[in-house]
C-alpha cells in the first residue's frame, strides 16, 4: 500500500502555526514512508473564503519547503462530482429528503433539552418500512439526510487517541446536501478521501466528532475508511487555544521576523513528536525518525522563547555562505548593498543570535556609519584612553591588515600604555561598531575597512 496522506486546509483567514502543525505530520508521513503528500482547498465556505487566505497558505508552506506531489485541489471545483455521488446515493436509498424547517427543529431541538434529552433530529421523514411519512410541504426544498445506522457502534483505532467507539445512536441523520442542493463539509471530505485514496488522515482533534459520522458514509459507499490520527490542540502562551481571534501570528510573519524555516520545522516537530530526548535535529533526520507511534496525546503549549532557542541552535549549525544569502536578502530592503564580507561578519557574530534580523542589525554595522550613544562614549571614551586610542590609530595605519597584525598592535597599545584590554576593548569597539560588547576585538576589526576604523577612532 502506497501512503496517501493530505492536508486540507480551509481558507478562511491567515494560517498559523497550529494549523500548519497539521500540514507538518501528514507531509512527514507521508515523506517518510515514500508515500504522496497532496494539498487540498476546502474553500466551500464562500462567505468566508478568500484567494488572500490561500496565498497565505501556499506561501507558508513554500517557506517552510512542505512541498506537496498533488494540487492544490479545490472542492469548489468538484461539485458536479459530489452531486453525482449524491445522485448514486438517493438511487440507492442512502439519503431522504427531509422537509423539516429550520423552526421546527429548533422547537425539537427545544422539547429534547427540558425533557434532558440530547438535541438531535428525531428522524421524521426518514423512510421506513410500514412508516406513513407527513406530506410534503408546498414550495419547501428539502434538505438530504444520511441514513445513519440505527444499531451498533462506530468504532476505529486513532494513532493518538486509541480505540473509539461511538454508538450509532448517539448520531442522527445527518445533512449531507442543502435545500439549493450543494453538499456539506462532512459528505464532501468523505467523497474527497475515496478520490484521492487517502491512506491516513491526520489532522486536529476538533475533528474528532466528526469521525464516526464520515466513517459512516464511507462505509455506505462501499470503501473502508483510512487509519486516522487526531493531534491534540496546541495552545498559545496564555493556554488558550491558538487561534487568529486568541492573538496568533500568520507564519509568513515568522519568516518575516527572521526565523529559519528549518529551525520552525524542528520546533513544530517538537510540539507533539518525540524522538528520545532530541532537541535540535536536521529536516533529514526528522524525516528519517518520524512515525505516527510517537505522537503525544497532551496538548502543546507554543513557547516563542523556545522557538527563539531552537533557531539560534540552527543559526549556529548553519554554514555561513548559506546563512549570509539570508541576511544579504534582509540588508538590501534596508538599502544596504553587501559584499564579499558578510560570510565572514555571519560567522563571527551568530553565535550572538537567536534571529537572522538580530544578525542583519549586527552586520549592518560594517556597512552603515554608527552613532555611538551619549553614555556609552561618557563611560568609555574618557581622557585617559585618549592618547592609548591615537596610539592605536598610529600603529594601524602601516600594519598588514589582518588578524595577526591587528592583534599584535593591540597588545603593543597596551604594553606602551599598561591599560587592560577591556579598558581598550571598550571604548575602540564603541566608535568603531556602536556598542561596547563584540566579539574579539581582533577580529571585528579585520573586517573593517581600514580608512573606516581609522576615521571612527579619529572621532575621539
Amino acid at each position: 500500500m502506497t501512503v496517501r496522506t493530505r492536508f486540507a486546509p480551509s481558507p478562511t483567514g491567515f494560517i498559523h502555526l497550529g494549523n500548519i502543525r497539521s500540514a507538518l505530520y501528514p507531509w512527514a508521513f507521508a515523506r517518510s514512508q515514500g508515500g504522496t503528500f497532496i494539498l487540498r482547498i476546502e474553500d466551500t465556505d464562500l462567505e468566508r473564503s478568500s484567494q488572500a487566505a490561500v496565498d497565505v497558505i501556499l506561501e507558508g508552506m513554500a517557506w517552510l519547503g512542505l512541498d506537496h506531489d498533488e494540487g492544490p485541489y479545490y472542492q469548489m471545483q468538484r461539485m458536479d462530482r459530489y452531486k453525482q455521488v449524491l445522485r448514486e446515493m438517493q438511487d440507492k436509498g442512502l439519503v431522504y429528503p427531509c422537509y423539516m424547517s429550520v423552526a421546527e427543529l429548533d422547537a425539537l431541538r427545544e422539547r429534547q433539552m427540558a425533557n434532558k434529552e440530547k438535541p438531535r433530529y428525531d428522524g421524521t421523514w426518514r423512510p421506513e418500512p410500514g412508516k406513513q411519512l407527513p406530506q410534503p410541504p408546498e414550495g419547501v426544498q428539502p434538505v438530504l439526510r444520511f441514513r445513519n445506522p440505527l444499531s451498533g457502534v462506530v468504532a476505529w483505532d486513532d494513532k493518538v487517541k486509541g480505540r473509539i467507539e461511538i454508538s450509532n445512536e448517539e448520531l442522527d441523520d445527518l445533512v449531507i446536501a442543502r435545500p439549493d442542493g450543494t453538499p456539506t463539509y462532512n459528505f464532501c471530505v468523505v467523497v474527497d478521501d475515496i478520490d484521492m485514496r487517502i491512506t491516513h488522515v491526520i489532522r486536529g482533534d476538533d475533528h474528532v466528532n466528526n469521525t464516526p459520522r464520515q466513517i459512516n458514509i464511507f462505509r455506505a459507499l462501499g470503501q473502508e475508511p483510512p487509519v486516522y490520527a487526531h493531534l491534540p490542540t496546541v495552545l498559545n502562551e496564555r493556554g488558550e487555544k491558538m487561534s487568529k481571534r486568541n492573538g496568533a501570528k500568520p507564519v509568513t510573519q515568522f519568516r518575516d521576523e527572521g526565523f529559519l524555516a528549518d529551525a520552525v520545522v524542528n520546533y513544530l516537530a517538537r510540539l507533539g513528536w518525540s524522538h528520545g530526548d532530541e532537541e535540535i535535529f536536521s529536516r533529514q533526520q526528522f524525516l528519517q525518525w518520524f512515525d505516527l507511534d510517537h505522537l503525544g496525546k497532551s496538548a502543546a503549549q507554543f513557547d516563542e522563547a523556545k522557538l527563539r532557542w531552537v533557531n539560534a541552535q540552527h543559526m549556529k549549525l548553519m554554514d555561513d555562505r548559506v546563512l549570509a544569502l539570508l541576511v544579504a536578502e534582509q540588508l538590501r530592503k534596508r538599502g544596504v548593498a553587501p559584499d564579499d564580507r558578510l560570510p565572514r561578519i555571519c560567522g563571527l557574530f551568530k553565535d550572538r543570535c537567536d534571529t537572522t534580523l538580530v544578525l542583519v542589525d549586527w552586520a549592518s554595522r560594517f556597512y552603515l556609519p554608527v552613532q555611538p550613544g551619549a553614555d556609552d562614549k561618557a563611560k568609555h571614551i574618557t581622557e585617559g584612553v585618549r592618547p592609548a586610542l591615537s596610539m592605536l590609530a598610529r600603529m594601524l595605519e602601516g600594519v598588514a591588515w589582518d588578524k595577526a597584525a591587528i592583534g599584535d598592535s593591540i597588545k603593543e597599545v597596551l604594553r606602551a600604555t599598561g591599560l587592560k584590554m577591556p579598558q581598550l576593548a571598550m571604548p575602540v569597539r564603541v566608535l568603531v561598531l556602536g556598542t561596547a560588547q563584540t566579539p574579539s576585538l581582533d577580529a571585528v576589526l579585520e573586517l573593517m575597512p581600514r580608512d573606516i576604523v581609522l576615521q571612527r577612532l579619529s572621532a575621539a
